[in-house]
């Protein structure tokens, strides 16, 4: 077990079975399936960044690594994957056993490449989203805590504000003058183009006559863009003067009804702006709730006090009018999310339920963060939302908009994930009939990602061959990639490559070599995953 725990110090990956099953019927009856953790930012001391494109086989596309067979004379690399047998292009051309590109050394299973062809992209956009219905108070402990996050922003990233009650509020920070936003009513659902046309993005430069707009790049001009999402630099004291004009929301609540508060409304219309404005690029929204959603598609609940909001009973029960067309909502807001690479945030404090079994959905797919407190005064909200914004250097150690993708050899496949992602649905010979988690692809979306996010990845073994039963056990190697294509948090795209080798084994004895390479601490975590996931899938 030495070795593979000091190859967790170089790769970021953790196996309960760190020798493989030899054939389908052994790993069949392992109670503890043939698995995964890996973690695909984790940071390295020794990490080796190039600075060019990674080199890929043009068959399988996996990325050349330490355990490609190199025929130095007649410059051509086989994949280990699918034995596919590709030239080295002109610029590997001095390529030597003496002098080898970074990712043919054996200390490089994991690789990070940073091509110069890629272009930098936007930096870094928060939106934030602030509940105005809620007591003074607690209204003026968000605004100070709001006021905080804003001095640890980096200065390049991009910030909004949208504010909501009955109606959403959506600031214009670029016209410092004078307080200025837009307002939509709470009831309704508004498209991307409604948006652009009612937010007046076309008043200096015309609407393209066909195609879709998305970003600067598309038809929007860069001042109209930079009305709402302005560099924390520049707009720091604009917004700071906001949050200090904020007032709760002004519309009178009688004492038998809730608040008036259309949730769901305002995160439609944060996605809109955002997938007009910057679609494609990190971003994330940071909604912060001070109770139930009453208005609008993804209501939780009537604002009639007489009505309690439904419970754990209640949903099993399915006695639930709000809950099947709520979740249908946030299931279509978290795929807008994915498809634009944002990512959803909810800090929801409050003494009442605030519809997270709903929400959680756009959250999850996004790999977005949950603050559950009892109140924006309290230290659990203070402290995790500093901690989002708090490193060193100024630099938030946040990712953005990441594509995983997993190559393997012939005899693996690919059950699916249990983690903060979302399937692309790439569906392939990889893929597996049997699917846990987010299955049926080899590739996953990862809108928000940092050094500890982590994934699942679950496996199944489709050898057949039966070992011979007498003589010595067979083994002989197998392959696992994986790639993490994400936006740093300096802007710059960047491709991570980590590719693994594993044995299998099978026939007599076999056994004692399987409980050798047994990882109980890695069992144990991906246990409790299956666990978690099936309690929140299957019906007791």
């Amino acid at each position: 077990m030495a070795e593979f725990m000091d190859l967790e110090l170089q790769d970021g990956v953790r196996m309960p079975w760190n020798v493989f099953p030899g054939i389908k019927q052994e790993a069949a009856n392992c109670v503890v399936p043939v698995s995964a953790i890996y973690t695909p930012l984790k940071e390295f001391a020794n990490m080796q960044v190039v600075p060019y494109a990674p080199l890929r086989c043009r068959t399988c596309r996996s990325v050349l690594n330490p355990f490609s067979i190199v025929d130095f004379n007649a410059k051509i690399w086989i994949c280990p994957f699918c034995f596919q047998r590709n030239h080295f292009p002109p610029h590997y051309q001095s390529i030597t056993e003496e002098n080898l590109p970074a990712e043919l050394f054996v200390q490089y299973t994991t690789i990070e490449y940073e091509s110069p062809s890629e272009k930098l992209s936007m930096p870094p956009v928060f939106l934030f989203l602030v509940d105005t219905c809620m007591i003074e108070e607690e209204l003026g402990f968000l605004k100070s805590a709001l006021s905080q996050a804003i001095g640890l922003l980096p200065d390049n990233s991009l910030v909004g504000l949208i504010t909501f009650g009955t109606y959403v509020h959506v600031h214009e920070l670029g016209y410092s003058h004078i307080s200025k936003a837009y307002v939509f009513k709470g009831t309704k659902e508004v498209t991307k183009d409604q948006i652009l046309e009612q937010m007046c993005f076309f008043v200096k430069k015309p609407k393209p006559p066909s195609g879709v707009i998305a970003g600067a790049r598309d038809g929007l001009s860069q001042d109209s863009i930079s009305r709402f999402l302005l560099p924390a630099s520049e707009c720091e004291f604009a917004l700071n003067s906001v949050l200090e004009e904020l007032q709760k929301d002004p519309w009178a609540t009688p004492a038998d009804q809730r608040a008036t508060r259309c949730i769901s409304t305002a995160l439609n219309v944060a996605a809109c702006l955002l997938g007009a404005c910057v679609p494609g690029s990190g971003a994330r929204i940071m909604a912060f709730v001070g109770g139930p959603s009453t208005e609008g598609p993804g209501a939780i609940v009537s604002k009639n006090l007489s009505e309690p909001i439904r419970s754990h009973k209640d949903l099993d029960k399915d006695s639930v009018p709000y809950y099947h067309k709520a979740v249908k909502f946030y299931e279509g807001l978290a795929k807008q999310l994915v498809n634009q690479g944002h990512v959803l945030d909810v800090f929801a404090c409050a003494l009442d339920q605030v519809g997270l079994a709903e929400l959680k959905v756009a959250v999850e797919r996004t790999g977005g963060l949950v603050v559950l407190a009892e109140s924006f005064g309290h230290s659990v909200f203070k402290d995790s939302l500093r901690r989002v914004f708090q490193s060193s250097d100024h630099d938030l150690g946040l990712s953005f908009n990441g594509i995983f993708e997993v190559n393997c050899s012939k005899d693996i496949k690919v059950q699916g994930i249990i983690g903060p992602c979302a399937s692309l649905e790439k569906k392939g010979p990889l893929c597996s009939e049997t699917v846990i988690g987010q299955g049926n692809t080899v590739a996953w979306k990862m809108c928000g990602l940092d050094k500890d996010t982590s994934l699942c990845l679950v496996f199944d073994i489709v050898k057949k061959d039966s070992p011979e039963a007498i003589g010595q056990p067979t083994s002989n190697s197998f392959y696992l990639q994986f790639l993490t294509y994400y936006q740093h948090n300096n802007g710059q795209m960047r491709l991570r490559v980590t590719t693994l080798s594993r044995r299998w084994i099978a026939g007599p004895g076999s056994i004692q070599e399987l409980i050798a390479g047994f990882d109980q601490e890695a069992a144990a975590v991906v246990m409790a995953r299956l666990v978690s996931f099936k309690m929140e899938s299957e019906v007791n």
